[in-house]
């Protein structure tokens, strides 16, 4: 699902509020890393997650998870990076138009 730009805008307001839900360290994208990211993804629809990387190896693994994720990355601020992807059973943010 793309989203517009009111809808990214709106998304990216819900953030601010938001603590990193997951980490991903020096050991890189490992299952357990996916799965936690589903599991949050499935749960809360919109999360943060911190990368703590240099910036191109960064740049790889947000392609990475938002592609292995089916999620659209809504916006990303040094090493903390936003996913959304909405719940098809219960939806828990109801989007703008």
């Amino acid at each position: 699902m793309a989203l517009n730009n009111r809808q990214i805008r709106y998304l990216r307001g819900l953030t601010h509020k938001l603590n990193p839900i997951v980490m991903v360290g020096d050991k890189g994208l490992s299952e357990n890393i996916f799965n936690e990211i589903e599991t949050a993804l499935d749960h809360h629809e919109l999360i943060k997650v911190r990368i703590r990387t240099d910036r191109e190896n960064r740049r790889e693994w947000m392609a990475q998870i938002a592609e292995k994720s089916k999620a659209e990355q809504v916006h990303s601020i040094g090493q903390v990076v936003c996913f959304y992807r909405r719940n098809p059973k219960k939806p828990v943010i109801e989007l703008p138009a």
